[in-house]
């Protein structure tokens, strides 16, 4: 399964030493350009070091994104990494696009794609035994990434989860 990913679910998974399950659920994850970006300058050196091994193993890759129509129209509602992984997963046939952000996700499924997030993927992680305790994730993801969690999705996840 290809994958094009914006920045919070790698920079996210990175912070709690995740970027891994990336790995094991695509068989690849392409970056556009303004995510590259953004993920250079993370604030993290460990989260930064998980990221840069990512790219030294070639797991995950930048993509390069030719200009298109449906950038134009999604820079004018969402933020240039969005709308580049969005663009990129569109102009690559990409199985899955990464995004947590509501309006990202949302123009995306517009446009066609599948659609998950940091949560989707350690939900995946859990259903295929790769972690054993999906709240432990979800607060990590709270305490190391301050990552914003409503109360229902997280009720909804470990649900479907089994917890």
């Amino acid at each position: 399964m290809r994958a094009v990913s914006n920045t919070s679910p790698i920079s996210s998974l990175a912070c709690i030493g995740r970027p891994s399950l990336l790995r094991t659920q695509f068989s690849e994850t392409w970056i556009p350009p303004a995510v590259l970006t953004e993920l250079n300058a993370h604030p993290s050196s460990e989260a930064l070091a998980e990221i840069q091994t990512a790219f030294r193993e070639k797991w995950m890759q930048p993509g390069a994104l030719p200009h298109s129509r449906l950038f134009d129209v999604l820079c004018q509602y969402l933020h240039a990494g969005e709308a580049e992984a969005i663009s990129l997963a569109a102009e690559r046939n990409a199985d899955i696009v990464l995004i947590d952000e509501r309006e990202g996700r949302q123009l995306a499924i517009r446009a066609g794609l599948q659609v998950t997030g940091t949560l989707g993927v350690l939900l995946r992680a859990k259903l295929h035994g790769e972690i054993r305790d999906l709240r432990k994730e979800i607060q990590a993801l709270r305490t190391k990434a301050n990552f914003f969690v409503a109360q229902n999705l997280e009720a909804q996840i470990l649900a479907a989860g089994g917890e």
